[in-house]
C-alpha cells in the first residue's frame, strides 16, 4: 500500500468509529483523530513520507515492529505505547483498519465509563 492510500484507509476508518472527530490542533500538516477528547490516530506527511501514528499495547507493539519493516516506535510519542505505520508491500488496507480500531479501543479503555461511546472489550471483535 502506498502512503496516500495509506492515509487515506486510516481516516476513512476513523470516521466511521462511534464518537471519533478530526482535529487539526497541530496545523495543516498534522491530522488527529480523537474520541471525547483523546488522541487515536494521528496522520502527517512530516517525516518526509506519509505516516499514521497509533496507540498500541507495548507488547504488541514490540512485535509489529519486530515482524513489520514500515510499522516504527511512535513518531514524536511514547516510543513504548505507539506506532507509526508507514506504507510498505507487507501493509495492507485490513492491518492498517485492524490497528487504527484497536487504537480506538485502547483510547476508550481509558475513559471513565459513563464516557465511553462503544464497550472496548467488546467492539469491532467478530
Amino acid at each position: 500500500m502506498d502512503g496516500e492510500t495509506l492515509l487515506k484507509t486510516a481516516a476513512g476508518h476513523a470516521e466511521g468509529l462511534p464518537g471519533a472527530g478530526l482535529e487539526h490542533p497541530f496545523g495543516p500538516d498534522w491530522e488527529v483523530f480523537k474520541v471525547r477528547g483523546k488522541v487515536f490516530l494521528l496522520m502527517t506527511e512530516v517525516p518526509g513520507r506519509p505516516v499514521v501514528i497509533l496507540k498500541s499495547d507495548p507488547e504488541e507493539a514490540r512485535a509489529l515492529c519486530a515482524q513489520y519493516r514500515n510499522i516504527t516506535p511512535g513518531y514524536h510519542m511514547n516510543k513504548r505505547h505507539w506506532i507509526t505505520v508507514a506504507g510498505g508491500k507487507a501493509v495492507g488496507g485490513e492491518l492498517v483498519r485492524e490497528l487504527v480500531t484497536e487504537s480506538y479501543r485502547l483510547v476508550v479503555s481509558g475513559l471513565p465509563r459513563a464516557r465511553r461511546p462503544v464497550d472496548p472489550l467488546t467492539y469491532g471483535r467478530s
